[in-house]
């Protein structure tokens, strides 16, 4: 893998992917008092950016976002 580029093989892949990066943000949500529960409409509409950032750090290796 190449740490400068992100990519997934497959929709498989992608699917995972955003299936750990929803938990992440459920912990990042209530680590910031935060109801996990319809986070993505009600609470933080910025979660599309949250979840880019996970995914992007996840294959690159880097600190994962707080």
């Amino acid at each position: 893998m190449d740490p400068t580029e992100t990519a997934f093989s497959s929709a498989d892949d992608l699917e995972n992917a955003l299936w750990r990066a929803e938990a992440a943000h459920v912990d990042h949500q209530k680590r910031a008092g935060r109801s996990h529960l319809f986070h993505r409409f009600s609470e933080d509409d910025t979660w599309p950016a949250w979840y880019a950032s996970y995914m992007v750090a996840e294959q690159t290796g880097s600190d994962l976002p707080a």
